[in-house]
């Protein structure tokens, strides 16, 4: 079935090819420049530490919704080895098999594709089994550090979790800024709470995959007009599931990666987040949020933290 005409219309409203030239290869983290990380910097006033990701186990969230996406398989290959003779030191190392995008994580730009394209018009068919994403892989994203905004849609609406039928409007966000007397400006990183992670801390992965509350197709103008640079929320699958136009999947995906250029994460843990906000009475802060630089990926794991 092909994307219906409402789907196009929003992408040319939100398009960036070409917009930091045809080369380029990591789109809206273009926007955080040096005097954005310094501003970043300077929203740090207690020094404490925010811990954002879920623990990288084999018991984690994923449930087998999403094929081939599973959760870590880690294995002792050395335990207390004396490699290099008897009396000598003596190592343990570990092996891990796991989906690159299985607990907290970014999507690369080529994550997903329509239409035959990936992000700035490039063919979607230059990811390849044997080479992977040959441009916009995860590793283009060298470092990420910004100024963070946690948008408690959530805690906004007086509720401890979104229902799962909620997807996430530009008037939620807005109110969220207005709850956290907070501004989302160019080069920010935004976090979305909609205590849906709270599902999964409690051992339920079914229903934290489905159903789910999430952004909505109307959301990637609101973050386009702000000049957003990356956005990751508590969800498993981003946007709302199902979807809220009927056999539309993953709109918003595509609208973000492929037609903006933009980041998206999921799997993040925002309740401390949230808590440690609501206490100090502010909702930015420094976040550093930097992937693994796997070569070819199409997204990778992360361990990010929000210094306030």
């Amino acid at each position: 079935m092909s994307l219906p005409a409402e789907f196009h219309e929003i992408a040319k409203r939100v398009n960036n090819w070409g917009r930091w030239g045809e080369a380029d290869e990591i789109g809206t983290l273009n926007l955080i420049t040096d005097a954005v990380v310094r501003e970043a910097v300077a929203t740090v006033r207690t020094g404490r530490r925010i811990p954002l990701a879920l623990p990288l186990q084999q018991d984690g969230v994923q449930s087998g919704l999403i094929p081939g996406r599973i959760n870590p398989l880690h294995t002792m290959v050395q335990i207390n080895q004396e490699i290099f003779g008897p009396d000598t030191v003596a190592t343990s190392d570990d092996a891990v098999t796991m989906g690159l995008q299985a607990s907290t994580h970014w999507d690369a730009l080529t994550h997903v594709s329509h239409s035959g394209k990936i992000y700035n018009g490039r063919p979607a068919d230059t990811i390849t089994a044997h080479r992977g994403a040959r441009f916009s892989s995860i590793a283009t994203v060298e470092h990420l550090l910004s100024r963070g905004v946690l948008l408690d849609v959530a805690r906004a609406r007086g509720v401890d979790r979104l229902p799962g039928d909620h997807a996430v409007t530009p008037e939620d966000l807005t109110a969220a800024e207005d709850f956290g007397g907070v501004r989302v400006r160019a080069g920010d990183i935004v976090l979305v709470r909609t205590g849906q992670v709270r599902v999964a801390l409690a051992g339920d992965r079914q229903a934290y995959g489905y159903p789910s509350p999430g952004l909505s197709v109307r959301t990637p103008e609101w973050f386009h007009a702000r000049d957003v640079a990356a956005v990751a929320n508590d969800t498993l699958t981003f946007e709302i599931f199902p979807p809220e136009i009927e056999d539309l999947w993953m709109p918003v995906h595509a609208l973000h990666l492929v037609e903006m250029g933009m980041l998206q994460g999921q799997n993040w843990n925002l309740e401390a987040l949230s808590e440690a906000c609501a206490e100090e009475s502010r909702h930015a802060f420094l976040l550093t949020a930097s992937p693994e630089p796997f070569a070819g990926a199409t997204g990778s794991p992360v361990a990010p933290v929000a210094v306030l």
